[in-house]
């Protein structure tokens, strides 16, 4: 009997469910670009709106599910079309599983949700097990989820580390353990344990050297001028932190020695925008509603002020940026986990949420100004390993499939 060729292109399907803010399509698509090659199909399934708006690379693509929108911890709605949940909820799990179906991946990597939106991604998980196949399901998880009681919580209701002992090969921490550890904070199982990677931070494009003096020419930035990134990510929750920075120009206005440049987000509401827009212009401050190459920004600048969202965090750490971090602490505390323990580690400054005046932003401004070189130093020593890791594990994944001959395999530890 003849051999069975085995196809030299590896399909790769990644979901993202995208429900709020940029991170999520961001993290993707640093990951999307790093994996692909001219052998390497990515297929990226996302509900975010602004997916278009991105410049996708050879060997990469996307399928838009619809959009839903947070409104509470458990509850969402369509985001665009006049439907209830359930009805979004089923084209979504349906167009999922027919995409996995068609497209056949050789790995199916799953963003941030073990079971996807409302368990969407269930049926095909399941399928995926049961196909045939020779796909390789992983479950990629930022470094900080939630606080460690409401994920324990969530995941014993929602029979979370059954389904991630069934039905996924790996899973892939995007974080470092010494920062950070979901496995001791989450209870996980020791079955568990060998599927758990530690990738390490995902980091993001590599700017040439010349960028940062190029933006600040293009934004009449001198040399010598302070300047000042503050970016609240996709802005649906961030005007109260603009609110407070353009606050704190109302309390000095005159003794602040820095230019800024605001970036809302695309989803802050338009009337929002608008107010805090004109609000920003008496101090000579400009404000955009989404950046395509935020890196460049962030690159440019003496300090960033954020929320600190898992994808802005790795930006901000790959331009070896120092940064002010105002962490939101609802519908989740992960952003405030994680500026309480970056903190600690010397690689930023943060205010809680609840304790912000003009006098502590101003002084932390200006303390994080005057000990900057303390700050880059620091970032620069911290190293970013996620898509090195990453790229180890697929390559080794390739290797398996072709030795195996495309075969089906049983669900187990998958060191080399």
């Amino acid at each position: 009997m003849a051999k069975k060729r085995i196809s030299p292109i590896f399909n790769i399907l990644m979901y993202s469910h995208d429900t709020y803010g940029l991170g999520h399509i961001r993290r993707t698509m640093a990951i999307a670009n790093h994996l692909r090659d001219d052998n390497t199909n990515i297929l990226i399934l996302t509900g975010s709106p602004i997916a278009g708006r991105f410049s996708f690379p050879q060997q990469v693509d996307f399928v838009r599910i619809p959009g839903m929108i947070k409104k509470t911890n458990d509850e969402y709605r369509s985001l665009s079309i006049r439907i209830d949940q359930e009805q979004a909820l089923s084209i979504r799990t349906n167009i999922i599983l027919a995409t996995a179906k068609t497209f056949r991946p050789n790995l199916f990597i799953v963003d941030k949700e073990p079971l996807g939106l409302k368990k969407e991604v269930l049926p095909t998980l399941r399928w995926l097990k049961d196909s045939g196949l020779s796909t390789r399901s992983i479950l990629g998880l930022r470094d900080i989820l939630d606080d460690a009681k409401t994920i324990k919580k969530d995941w014993r209701e929602k029979n979370v580390y059954s389904y991630l002992e069934s039905l996924y090969d790996e899973i892939w921490v995007y974080g470092d353990r010494k920062i950070y550890n979901p496995v001791e904070m989450y209870d996980m199982p020791e079955t568990l344990h060998k599927k758990i990677r530690f990738t390490g931070y995902i980091p993001r494009k590599q700017l040439p050297s010349g960028t940062k003096s190029m933006v600040r020419r293009r934004h009449r930035i001198l040399d010598d001028d302070k300047f000042i990134l503050v970016t609240t990510g996709g802005g649906g929750d961030g005007s109260e932190v603009l609110e407070h920075f353009i606050s704190m120009h109302d309390y000095y206005p005159a003794s602040l020695p820095f230019k800024t440049i605001i970036i809302t987000g695309p989803f802050m509401p338009k009337k929002i925008r608008e107010r805090l827009k004109k609000r920003a212009r008496r101090y000579g401050i400009k404000t955009l509603p989404f950046h395509p190459r935020l890196e460049e920004l962030i690159a440019a600048a003496d300090l960033v002020i954020s929320m600190g969202g898992y994808n802005t965090i790795c930006e901000i750490l790959t331009q070896h940026t120092p940064a002010l971090i105002i962490p939101r602490q609802t519908p989740r505390k992960e952003q405030l986990i994680r500026a309480q323990r970056l903190r600690k580690q010397g690689l930023l400054d943060y205010i809680p949420w609840t304790e912000v005046t003009p006098q502590i932003l101003r002084n932390k401004i200006m303390t994080l100004c005057n000990n900057r070189e303390k700050y880059v130093n620091t970032i620069q020593s911290f190293k970013l390993s996620g898509l090195d890791s990453m790229m180890k594990r697929l390559k080794y994944f390739k290797k398996e499939h072709q030795v195996n001959g495309g075969q089906p395999h049983e669900h187990r530890n998958t060191t080399p």
